[in-house]
């Protein structure tokens, strides 16, 4: 039995692995190529996790809330790309109020307790939506952008995975997302701020010290959204969100971590980050 557990644990790294070699470089060449080929990348990955979100809240069932929902994220980024992220963000919030009413309604309504998570799929992807939209299409530095929002959460992922691994200890929030622990989330911010720090002093960023703080803290909201899914889907008895990526589930377990961290460097950039001239 512990020689099955250990061959499928092995099986599955390799999946998770190759998984990895396939989608990262192809993300990131659509990442470089920007404009509408990244906008449509987007938009096809949050209808995609939208769905997910959906079956989870409502197993087997894409009621009217799921095409609500689908035309509100294509409503708000179409909005973001004609007036701007005000009035899409906006429009999100008013979606969601009108999908959590219309989920509670018809032969498939949702339960009352439920429907507003339903619902809330719109915000929560709709939000990164545009924030992805807007760092890629900020001039001179937009690649840059994105591309440090996904390294930070990448290396994250990967040095808390290693040392998580490596040390073991006590669990970070065992009532949720047993696997992890304190180990994990302490490597995972040490290697996300060393390794950008040195992307940053490589790419000749003007202040790798901003670099490095600027990505622990996406690298803590990175596990802020990682456990926030963790707990939505342990609330529904969930183990994936779904099955897309071979080693790694459903797409909303790939892209938790980023659905948070992505708002956070969208806003440092809004508010202090092009005066500060950092990168």
């Amino acid at each position: 039995m512990a020689h099955r557990l250990e061959k499928d644990r092995k099986s599955n790294l390799r999946a998770r692995a190759l998984s990895a070699l396939v989608l990262g470089p192809l993300v990131l060449g659509v990442v470089y190529l920007g404009g509408w080929p990244f906008r449509a990348m987007v938009v096809v990955a949050a209808l995609l996790a939208l769905r997910e979100w959906v079956r989870m809240i409502v197993p087997g069932v894409l009621d009217r809330t799921f095409f609500v929902s689908c035309a509100a994220i294509i409503l708000v980024v179409t909005l973001h790309l004609l007036i701007g992220p005000a009035t899409a963000l906006s429009a999100a919030m008013v979606a969601t109020l009108v999908a959590g009413l219309v989920a509670g309604t018809g032969a498939t309504a949702v339960r009352p307790k439920d429907r507003w998570w339903s619902a809330f799929c719109i915000p929560y992807i709709g939000l990164s939506c545009v924030a992805l939209i807007w760092l890629r299409d900020a001039p001179q530095i937009g690649t840059a952008l994105i591309c440090f929002l996904l390294l930070s959460v990448w290396a994250n992922d990967t040095g808390a995975f290693v040392v998580g691994r490596a040390i073991g200890g006590p669990r970070l929030a065992p009532s949720i997302s047993p696997a992890k622990t304190w180990a994990g989330f302490w490597g995972g911010l040490a290697t996300a701020a060393l390794a950008l720090a040195g992307v940053a002093i490589g790419y000749g960023a003007h202040s790798p010290l901003i670099a490095a703080l600027l990505a622990t803290l996406l690298a803590v909201m990175s596990n802020c959204g990682d456990l926030f899914e963790s707990a939505v889907k342990r609330r529904y008895n969930v183990k994936d969100s779904g099955g897309i990526i071979p080693g790694h589930g459903g797409l909303l377990d790939r892209i938790d971590g980023l659905l948070a961290a992505a708002p956070v460097l969208a806003l440092f950039h809004w508010l202090v980050g092009a005066k500060l001239g950092w990168w």
